[in-house]
């Protein structure tokens, strides 16, 4: 009888293609994956414990710092779980910049993907093309929030401020020259609405050109094309949700079949795959990058007619205008309460979920009536894709393991939280 000897290899923790500090255990037969086993817990962030010893509205920042590529969506999600324990009606402006950020965000978290992706693959110039589009729309995060990462821009009750007026221009330096300025700065000089209609214009034109690098690639195909089969039963099984779920032919997605906000008004397609493998789950994504585009636009023409407040008045959760603080003494009382206590919110017990860009993202959230909350668990889509590693990778070469990490598409702050 031939010996059979399995190797034992360490994949990660600083493995580039980890996608964080993942340490994966492969029990290899040869190249062939005979089983892999997931190691988390190199990340900790404590970030349910945090929330306790918090008031809720401190615990927003946290919320960015999940999932460090979608990071207003995290945030809807906990302010969504607030406002049901309040029973607190949002503004329908603040509702439509809500919409639209997601989406936003979306988009943002998909070009990271196809590039992180397509880099783990071989592939080195659609990283360098998505990050030249992710840097209009970080420009519309730090105009919006002054951030360009952690915005922290929704609040219980809406969102902290109305879109700007006017884009932060490119200023005159040593490295361009003056007519280079002003071609960098033609679709900056009207308002945020004027910038970001301008982008929506341009983008399906740059995906287009990623599909041209990838789509029809023979070896993008082949390393992609049957690598990662997930059945649609499977899928369910295991708790995927978002591209990964679509990605196997299921048309679930929160947008449509639990609406919130305004997404029951906008019109767009939920795109699904037919094999479940890591081709599939790419065109779920490239379509949906399409369908942000669409609702995008579709926010821009409401926001652009309708003006309104985009923060609810009720001063007991969200402050009083700087103006109104200054010269009302019953004002300024509920500016001090609220930056020191914070918001009392009712006993009870909820969870909201959103659409998050990596699937169904939720906020199970327990208040005794304090101004913290009493728990809070954090219900994250990547966890659920990175518990399928063994059952996906099982049978596949070393190569193909970067892959499927890759089609997953996790960022370990959100599972490990």
């Amino acid at each position: 009888m031939a010996e059979i000897r399995n190797y034992t290899m360490n994949f990660g923790p600083q493995h580039p293609a980890a996608h964080g500090v993942l340490r994966l255990v492969l029990e290899l037969d040869g190249e062939v994956v005979q089983r892999a086993d997931p190691h988390i817990g190199l990340l900790h962030r404590g970030t349910e414990k945090l929330a306790e010893t918090r008031t809720w509205i401190q615990s927003v920042p946290y919320m960015d710092r999940l999932d460090y590529v979608s990071m207003m969506c995290n945030e809807h999600a906990y302010c969504m779980a607030i406002e049901k324990l309040l029973q607190l009606e949002v503004p329908e402006r603040a509702q439509y910049i809500r919409v639209m950020f997601d989406e936003i965000t979306r988009i943002l978290n998909h070009l990271l993907w196809l590039g992180a992706h397509a880099l783990d693959v071989g592939a080195m110039t659609v990283f360098l093309y998505a990050f030249r589009e992710r840097e209009d729309l970080m420009d519309a995060y730090e105009a919006v929030s002054g951030a360009r990462l952690h915005a922290a821009y929704y609040r219980p009750g809406g969102v902290y401020r109305d879109l700007p007026d006017s884009m932060p221009q490119y200023e005159l330096n040593k490295f361009k020259n003056a007519d280079a300025i002003k071609r960098l700065n033609e679709n900056r000089s009207g308002s945020m609405l004027d910038f970001l209609q301008d982008f929506t214009e341009r983008f399906p034109r740059y995906v287009d050109e990623y599909e041209t690098l990838l789509t029809d690639n023979r070896i993008w195909k082949q390393r992609l094309v049957d690598i990662g089969i997930v059945t649609p039963e499977r899928a369910k099984a295991l708790g995927f949700t978002g591209p990964m779920l679509r990605g196997s032919g299921i048309a679930w997605d929160l947008r449509k079949k639990q609406p919130y906000e305004v997404y029951d008004r906008m019109d767009f397609d939920i795109p699904i795959g037919t094999n479940g493998d890591s081709y599939d789950r790419y065109l779920v994504r490239i379509e949906e990058m399409r369908q942000s585009n669409r609702i995008i636009r579709q926010c821009i023409d409401w926001l652009r007619v309708n003006p309104g407040p985009v923060i609810t008045d009720n001063h007991k959760v969200a402050p009083p205008s700087r103006e109104a603080m200054k010269g009302n003494m019953e004002e300024l009382i509920h500016h001090f309460k609220l930056f020191t206590e914070g918001i009392h919110v009712p006993e009870g017990e909820c969870y909201a979920a959103v659409e998050h860009p990596k699937g169904e993202f939720g906020i199970y959230a327990v208040s005794d009536g304090a101004n913290k909350p009493y728990r809070l668990k954090i219900r994250a889509p990547g966890f659920a894709h990175l518990a399928a590693m063994d059952e996906m990778s099982r049978g596949h070469m070393i190569s193909d393991v970067v892959a499927i990490i890759g089609t997953m598409d996790i960022v370990f702050g959100e599972i490990d939280r």
